[in-house]
């Protein structure tokens, strides 16, 4: 299913350098292929903005249906930008507004950085409850990563996310509660997914809140689910999107964070990530520059060029599996025959049966 470039977005290019099928948009109309839009509402910070642009754009062009997929990104003004991000917003991204006035087939809404713990006290708490809504009327299919799936929660069905002591960071093991459910059709039914959360939604709440529990980890915490009806809202609250060096930068900007003094300790390392010899070369940073700065000597370079070859990807491939089954039922349940999915003939516990 290739990805259709119908503007000039850099990350269309960075993913052809990768030998991701990409169409130029002439080429694309040449073609008698149904279209399918994706909206891709991106909340994560400047540093993260392009990307988890190209980590789902990704995944959404390794999917396999034969289908066209126009990917629309948009924002939300009340997220703080950078002029070098804004003026990247302003020039390859849509409004909210055009994004309504075309429609989507679906949409994936990302995570994004707070400040404090309530949800709803943040500036996009309103602006993303009203796209969320406009969606889950109008779209076939949601998508929700990590605060998205968090926020969603909380206003749609009143499960407050859960402060942690220790934050779920690294990469973990989980295994599938429902193999007969699509989404997750033909993937193994143990797989790895980072995480990186201070909070957390318990598998209780979302039993309680009616939702279908599809993954959770060892600690029976859910990675993986759906609304009631099986299809409408998809939850993540893990991070399967992430390259193989996300956790590494992260870590490198938390251990900066401290030498900054903006951490009071010094960061431990993600879970499962780093291997014996990248742990040993880390703590043989850690310790040259804590020599450094009490002896007030020039900081060592962070060693991010022997340790990322050195890291194991372990979870790309499920993620794209699991993405491709998304794809490809909203592909068939937008191009069934009905007006549109979700209709009142529509059994309410299972709307995937066309």
């Amino acid at each position: 299913m290739p990805l259709v470039a119908h503007n000039n977005l850099p990350s269309f290019n960075r993913l052809r350098g990768e030998g991701i099928k990409v169409l130029a948009s002439d080429a694309a109309i040449q073609q008698d292929i149904r279209e399918l839009h994706i909206g891709l509402l991106n909340m994560m910070p400047d540093a993260a903005l392009a990307a988890t642009e190209r980590q789902f754009l990704r995944l959404i062009g390794g999917s396999n249906p034969i289908a066209q997929i126009y990917v629309h990104p948009f924002t939300l003004n009340e997220l703080p930008r950078s002029d070098k991000s804004q003026a990247h917003i302003d020039e390859y991204y849509e409004t909210f507004e055009q994004i309504k006035n075309q429609g989507l087939d679906g949409l994936i809404i990302t995570g994004a950085n707070v400040i404090g713990v309530e949800l709803s006290n943040q500036k996009f708490w309103n602006p993303l409850i009203e796209v969320a809504d406009w969606a889950h009327e109008n779209v076939t299919s949601t998508l929700c990563s990590c605060l998205a799936t968090h926020a969603v929660l909380e206003f749609r069905h009143a499960q407050k996310r859960i402060p942690q002591t220790q934050k779920k960071w690294g990469v973990f093991a989980h295994k599938i509660t429902d193999e007969l459910h699509p989404l997750i059709t033909d993937i193994n039914t143990r797989f790895d997914v980072p995480h990186s959360r201070w909070n957390d939604v318990s598998r209780a709440q979302f039993d309680a809140a009616g939702l279908k529990v599809l993954a959770v980890a060892e600690d029976n915490s859910v990675h993986l689910a759906t609304s009631k009806d099986g299809f409408r809202s998809v939850f993540f609250q893990g991070h399967p999107e992430y390259d193989t060096i996300s956790l590494l930068k992260e870590f490198k900007r938390e251990v900066f964070l401290y030498v900054e003094g903006k951490r009071e300790d010094y960061p431990p390392f993600p879970e499962c990530y780093f291997g014996v010899k990248s742990a040993a070369i880390l703590r043989e940073f850690k310790y040259r520059l804590l020599q450094a700065i009490s002896h007030q000597q020039p900081l060592p370079d962070f060693p991010e060029n022997l340790i990322a070859p050195a890291l194991d990807n372990t979870w790309h491939d499920t993620a794209g599996e699991v993405l491709s089954n998304w794809v490809g039922l909203i592909y068939q349940l937008t191009h069934a025959d009905r007006k549109r999915p979700f209709m009142d003939d529509v059994n309410p516990d299972n709307p995937l049966a066309l």
